[in-house]
């Protein structure tokens, strides 16, 4: 085993730390009264768009990321136009 794929094995198990911490803390704060429940299931959102994705064109995952973020940073786009669009209006 050579230094590489060390350093990948163990990049890989920080990020999955790092997300099972995320998920654990949120848990936390949902279960103690910090959080509204609305804001922890937006953090959803990307996965239910990614699940979507990954089914629809034929359970290929580079292809479901890439149409993920094409989605997301549309719905972003959307997002600060219709804003844009309601405070020039002020309604």
């Amino acid at each position: 085993m050579n230094i590489v794929s060390l350093s990948v094995g163990l990049a890989g198990l920080m990020i999955v730390g790092g997300v099972l911490a995320m998920i654990i803390s949120g848990i936390r704060s949902l279960t103690q009264g910090k959080q509204d429940f609305k804001r922890i299931a937006l953090m959803m959102v990307p996965v239910v768009v990614f699940a979507i994705t990954y089914f629809a064109l034929d359970q290929d995952e580079v292809k479901a990321a890439v149409m993920t973020a094409g989605v997301m940073m549309g719905g972003m786009v959307l997002t600060i136009f219709l804003t844009g669009l309601r405070g020039t209006f002020k309604f």
